[in-house]
C-alpha cells in the first residue's frame, strides 16, 4: 500500500493517485484515519491483474499446494545459487501440484520458473493465472542433494 495525504472521502475510492510529474502510481483505495489515506500501487503486479480483469472478467489464481519458511543456506549453496535463504516445505498438500511433481516435507525450494525462492511471497508471485497448466521447473535441496521436478499448478478455485 502507499500511504498518501491525498484528500479521501467515503465514496471516491478508487480515483488515481497521481504524483508530481501527472504520473499515475497508485489507485486510492481506504480513508486510514483523518489526513491519511491508502493507495494501491500501480506496478508490474497490478498491471498484470487489470490486463486480466480486462480480457477474462476475472483474476484466476494458480495454486501449487505447499507452505514453508525462509531457512539460511550453507555458505557454499548460498554463494553457488547468490541467495542467502531458500524456502523449507513444511507442508506439501497430497495430491496437489506439488505433490504430484514429488516434493516433500522438508525439501528446502531454491528455485522455481527459473526464479530464486526464499519467502512464500516469491512463490505467490508465481502462482498468476498464466501459470495454470504450465510446467514449472523447481528446484530444491534434498538430503544435501540437489534435484529437480516439474509442478503443474491447478487453478484456485
Amino acid at each position: 500500500m502507499i500511504q498518501t495525504d491525498a484528500a479521501l472521502n467515503p465514496g471516491n475510492s478508487g480515483g488515481a493517485l497521481a504524483d508530481a510529474a501527472a504520473r499515475v502510481v497508485g489507485v486510492n483505495t481506504a480513508v486510514a484515519g483523518i489526513g491519511l489515506g491508502l493507495a494501491v500501487p500501480v506496478n508490474a503486479t497490478t498491471r498484470t491483474i487489470i490486463s486480466e480483469l480486462i480480457s477474462t472478467g476475472r483474476v484466476r489464481r494458480a495454486w501449487l499446494g505447499v507452505a514453508g519458511v525462509p531457512v539460511p543456506l550453507s555458505a557454499n549453496l548460498a554463494q553457488r545459487f547468490g541467495q542467502r535463504r531458500g524456502l523449507r516445505l513444511i507442508e506439501v498438500v497430497p495430491g496437489s501440484p506439488a505433490g504430484e511433481a514429488g516434493l516433500y516435507v522438508g525439501d528446502v525450494l531454491i528455485s522455481a520458473g527459473g526464479r530464486p525462492v526464499q519467502t512464500t511471497q516469491d512463490v505467490q508471485k508465481l502462482m498468476l493465472g498464466k501459470a495454470i497448466g504450465s510446467r514449472l521447473p523447481i528446484t530444491v535441496l534434498r538430503r544435501d542433494a540437489l534435484v529437480d521436478v516439474v509442478a503443474v499448478p491447478t487453478p484456485l478455485d
